[in-house]
């Protein structure tokens, strides 16, 4: 259903592809002409002459067969072009995501055992600042005080990890730093919410009459009841993350998914824009899915058995 949208939102998009393409992404903006027959000649050769509901009939078929097209500008797979970019991103995002979990739970812990103390309001007020703040507007803040400060400027190029681990670390810990500063705010307010509903319950009480020490009662008797509803918020929060680099890599000059993105926008390669919201919608349905099997392992009274 959401590739159906996209590729309707994508066709009454203004401009013209064609023009687009002849002028050299100007269309709409240089005054020149294009000369009809030219314009219906590269639509003829791009097949997108066709009527709409052919066009989408055709899109459908493709994804069936997992083919999702040609880029109309390079000529090449879309395939190939996101297996370029698809693995920078997802190197930002996985990191994002990761450094939301390890900073949010222990934020959360720490304000939940720490309730209405100071920590716990300082703690509080930077998870709001964080929530409240753009991810757009952090990153050129940190590239302006890097560029001017400290005379600092990231990486640029295409920079994987298998292929150079230092440079690929140094081009995406910042983006995903400032990615993780949204989902840590967010992880770390439910992992406050859970824990002080888990602390209050019969067994934790019980734990402490028992002599257990506070660390072992916080850690293995609350935390691990508490996790439930935070890993649900971690994999919908990594839908946003994904979302979030569109923006970030272009800041950051980030050759990645979504910078191909926003380039296949702007020149209306519509095969480009489906298959990167293609892929992004698959990587989120697979994160959930992982999501919802860790729960069966946080707590074994969730079967998916069907019994």
């Amino acid at each position: 259903m959401t590739l159906v949208l996209i590729f309707f939102m994508l066709r009454i998009l203004p401009g013209d592809v064609a023009e687009a393409m002849l002028l050299g992404g100007a269309s709409g903006t240089s005054g020149e002409a294009v000369p009809k027959e030219v314009r219906e000649a590269l639509l003829k050769d791009l097949g997108l002459d066709k009527p709409i509901p052919v066009q989408l009939g055709m899109f459908i078929w493709g994804v069936v067969r997992g083919d999702m097209g040609k880029s109309l500008y390079t000529n090449k797979s879309v395939w190939y072009e996101i297996g370029q970019r698809a693995p920078i991103t997802l190197q930002i995002s996985l990191l994002a995501l990761f450094l939301g979990l390890f900073f949010g739970i222990p934020i959360g812990v720490i304000t939940a055992i720490k309730q209405d103390s100071l920590p716990d309001y300082v703690l509080r007020f930077f998870s709001i600042m964080f929530l409240a703040i753009p991810s757009f507007w952090l990153g050129l803040v940190v590239l302006l005080v890097g560029a001017s400060a400290f005379n600092w400027m990231p990486p640029v190029g295409r920079h994987v990890f298998w292929e150079g681990p230092l440079e690929s670390l140094k081009q995406s810990v910042w983006p995903s730093l400032i990615l993780a500063s949204h989902s840590t705010a967010v992880i770390a307010r439910m992992t406050r919410s859970t824990m002080l509903e888990v602390l209050r319950e019969d067994y934790i009480r019980t734990a402490r009459a028992k002599g257990l020490a506070e660390q072992v009662v916080i850690i293995r008797h609350a935390l691990k009841n508490a996790l439930i509803p935070v890993v649900t918020i971690a994999g919908l929060a990594f839908g946003g993350l994904l979302a979030g680099t569109v923006i970030l890599e272009r800041v950051f000059t980030i050759p990645g998914m979504g910078t191909l993105f926003i380039n296949g926008i702007n020149r209306r390669d519509y095969p480009i824009v489906q298959a990167v919201v293609f892929v992004i919608a698959i990587s989120f349905v697979i994160v959930n899915l992982i999501v919802d099997l860790l729960y069966g392992w946080l707590d074994p009274r969730i079967s998916f058995g069907g019994g």
